[in-house]
């Protein structure tokens, strides 16, 4: 009966694991769409990166994810919160400027 412990425990890890892998896939993937999207002029006019250092960060980001890093390497971490960067602090930028400031904020 001792022996089932590690067996749950590894199973229980590979069920987390996944949630954090799907969980970082969207997150990149919805980031990297909505760049893709969005003018070039504004990135610069809201004070951050041009849109093609955030298309490369978050591609290679996305690449390295998909490549088997996984979501718990750190290249898995810094592809979560390059994506979680610009979705709660880019993108609500560039909507801003583009209702003309009048955010939820």
């Amino acid at each position: 009966m001792a022996y089932a412990a590690p067996i749950f425990f590894l199973h229980v890890r590979d069920v987390i694991e996944l949630i954090l892998l799907v969980f970082a896939l969207i997150v990149q993937g919805v980031a990297l769409v909505h760049a893709i999207t969005q003018r070039s002029d504004a990135f610069p006019a809201i004070g951050t990166l041009p849109k093609g250092g955030w298309i490369a960060i978050l591609a290679v980001c996305l690449v390295l994810t998909l490549l088997g890093f996984g979501p718990i390497s750190l290249f898995g971490l810094v592809g979560i919160a390059a994506g979680l960067i610009y979705l709660l602090d880019v993108r609500v930028g560039l909507r801003d400027l583009s209702d003309g400031g009048r955010g939820s904020w």
